[in-house]
């Protein structure tokens, strides 16, 4: 963990309607710092993400146990006030869908200048200048006239890059960033996260990601959490973590990775799904899909153990 945390995430405990979700999740990033988050969809890394950002659907979901703190405040004392004062210029968010997360009757230019307008005393034309040029930044093809248009008139991956300016134009100390390069062709990827990663250094702005991609995680971060069944199995510093992952799930995941098998052949698959909440078997949740089960697998549950790397298995590699 960060000897100085940004943001602080202790023994969390989220639940949708009485039905566990994330259980003991705890996670903390430094300024600076780039902490990947991954694992299968269902693991519970977004609902991990908006917890964090006090963005849960309350009811039916609630925070049941743990804290969250952001630089040094316990956001969970926060009234809805606070906390609106607080997102958008100190904590800001990516969203993994951008046609749900933008406002279809308004231009993406006004949408991006609301955020200005709230968390900065700029006029409103200095807030539509300021639009175009973070429009510029992440790649917007003629941003001065891309204000005037709506999400409908712009393509999925011109809309991702709206999110994104958006999120970055109050010049945030913490990014949370879901699956920011969604949409996004391969040539763009690398330019998006190529700017997180220069902002993040420049800056100091902290930059909590989640992603499905492995080999973004290992070429952007500094640590990863890997995530299974609503808890975290692994974490280390990325460079460890890939050359010697030790919880069975991680080394599964690297597995699928197309870089890490021959060219031509068929890249290997986890056999099973994730387990949904309120069906996660005792013990591990994995053991059902691991192939190196061992008799305490299926009953006991495992801590989180280690130094600098932590493992949550019975039997790890």
């Amino acid at each position: 963990m960060p000897a100085a945390a940004l943001l602080s995430i202790e023994n969390l405990h989220v639940d949708v309607a009485g039905t566990p979700v994330i259980e003991g999740v705890s996670l903390s990033i430094a300024p600076g710092e780039m902490l990947g988050v991954v694992g299968e969809s269902g693991c519970g890394k977004s609902v991990t993400a908006l917890a964090a950002m006090r963005l849960l659907a309350e009811p039916p979901m609630r925070v049941s146990g743990g804290a969250i703190r952001f630089m040094g405040r316990d956001l969970a004392g926060l009234s809805d006030i606070e906390m609106q004062a607080i997102r958008g210029r100190d904590m800001a968010m990516i969203f993994q869908e951008p046609m749900t997360s933008l406002n279809p009757v308004f231009t993406v230019g006004d949408q991006v200048a609301e955020v200005l307008h709230l968390h900065s005393d700029l006029p409103p034309r200095a807030c539509l200048d300021r639009a175009a040029e973070l429009f510029a930044t992440v790649g917007i093809p003629a941003p001065a006239e891309a204000l005037n248009r709506y999400p409908h008139q712009m393509s999925g991956g011109q809309r991702q890059r709206v999110m994104i300016a958006m999120a970055l134009a109050c010049g945030p100390k913490l990014l949370v960033a879901d699956e920011p390069t969604t949409a996004l062709d391969v040539t763009v990827q690398a330019q998006i996260l190529d700017l997180l990663d220069r902002l993040r250094r420049d800056t100091g702005m902290a930059v909590l990601l989640i992603t499905h991609d492995l080999g973004v995680v290992s070429q952007y971060c500094d640590r990863v959490a890997v995530m299974y069944g609503g808890r975290i199995v692994e974490q280390a510093p990325a460079a460890d973590l890939f050359a010697h992952p030790r919880h069975r799930y991680t080394r599964a995941l690297l597995r699928t990775i197309p870089a890490s098998n021959p060219p031509g052949s068929a890249l290997p698959a986890i056999s099973g799904t994730v387990p949904p909440p309120g069906r996660r078997p005792p013990g591990c949740s994995f053991h059902p899909r691991c192939t190196a089960t061992v008799a305490a697998c299926a009953h006991d549950l495992p801590a989180l153990t280690g130094d600098t790397h932590l493992t949550r298995c019975w039997n790890p590699a």
